[in-house]
């Protein structure tokens, strides 16, 4: 019997487990972009950290917005990203 529970419990965590898993979105600050060239640059690196899913870029705002899977990543991670990229980034509030 105490068996079977630990095999239930086990089972509930495991499907329960994604769940938290949070996706995150926050908007950078990409000041040092010039040209309108510079946004592919910042999507690409931003594309390449694992756990994002989504990044939007904005010329014109100089922001990206970055939904991302905080289990795999942070933010610290994408600002590494872009300012490795040559356009260094901080989180807006």
């Amino acid at each position: 019997m105490k068996n079977r529970l630990l095999s239930i419990v086990a089972l509930i965590t495991a499907f329960a487990a994604p769940a938290w898993a949070g996706t995150q979105t926050v908007t950078l600050s990409v000041p040092g972009m010039t040209c309108a060239a510079c946004p592919l640059t910042v999507k690409q690196a931003l594309n390449k950290v694992p756990g994002v899913s989504k990044a939007d870029v904005s010329f014109d705002r100089k922001q990206a917005v970055v939904t991302f899977d905080d289990t795999r990543t942070s933010v610290a991670a994408l600002t590494k990203a872009t300012a490795d990229a040559g356009y260094p980034s901080t989180a807006k509030q």
